[in-house]
């Protein structure tokens, strides 16, 4: 199978964790939008969606599905996102769509994180995947110069030629040439530096299924 198809299929598999009745939490990129489209089959059953990023809740709502604001909905039952890599443990990193501060918040949220991924993001150990940390732009210069000190690359994403500026109105810096043994203190670590606004390492907020589509079908991972 295609990537694609792979996607399509943990995107359908993943409608087995809501709860009918339920609001859902909704991640971003286009894994998830497999999964959205999935989800319009079921939008009567459920009350809506709590979505990651602008460019879903665009989607949900084209699809029909109410989306409600994160700071109107106490718990979530379930959070439905990929991951750019996962490891054994179900920790992650994640940002490549530049989402990676949402994400984590409305993951914060929710009483389980069922990640849906292709075969290829799994992985020994995080860090192959540059490192998605969204800033606040006056910082950059000494951040970038702190992931250096720890044998790190670090720039800033750009857009047609300009930092790309997130949904919050910050930037994000890829830190290339990490390896991420020990995701839980690295995430505390970087999570203290002063203009870092959230680290794309989800260790606190880590998976707890993991929803991996291979060539023999979609394989479920419990963490």
């Amino acid at each position: 199978m295609t990537q694609d198809e792979l996607k399509t299929l943990v995107g359908q598999a993943a409608l087995n964790y809501v709860t009918p009745g339920t609001i859902v939490g909704v991640g971003t990129g286009s894994t998830v939008n497999k999964f959205i489209e999935a989800l319009g089959t079921m939008k009567d059953q459920i009350q809506g969606a709590v979505s990651s990023s602008v460019a879903s809740t665009e989607r949900l709502q084209a699809l029909g599905i109410p989306v409600f604001p994160a700071e109107e909905v106490e718990w979530l039952d379930v959070y439905i996102d990929g991951a750019d890599e996962i490891d054994g443990h179900g920790y992650m990193i994640k940002g490549g769509g530049a989402a990676l501060t949402r994400e984590k918040i409305v993951a914060a949220q929710s009483r389980r994180f069922v990640c849906i991924a292709d075969a290829s993001k799994r992985v020994e150990a995080l860090g192959a995947f540059p490192l998605p940390v969204e800033i606040i732009p006056m910082a950059a210069g000494r951040i970038m110069r702190q992931f250096e000190e720890m044998g790190g690359q670090a720039n800033i994403r750009l857009k047609d030629g300009v930092p790309l500026v997130t949904d919050n109105g910050q930037h994000i810096l890829d830190v290339h040439g990490l390896r991420i043994t020990d995701p839980l203190a690295f995430e505390n670590l970087v999570n203290q530096w002063p203009g870092v606004v959230t680290v794309g390492v989800f260790a606190h907020q880590k998976a707890h299924v993991c929803l991996l589509g291979t060539e023999h079908g979609v394989e479920t991972l419990l963490y």
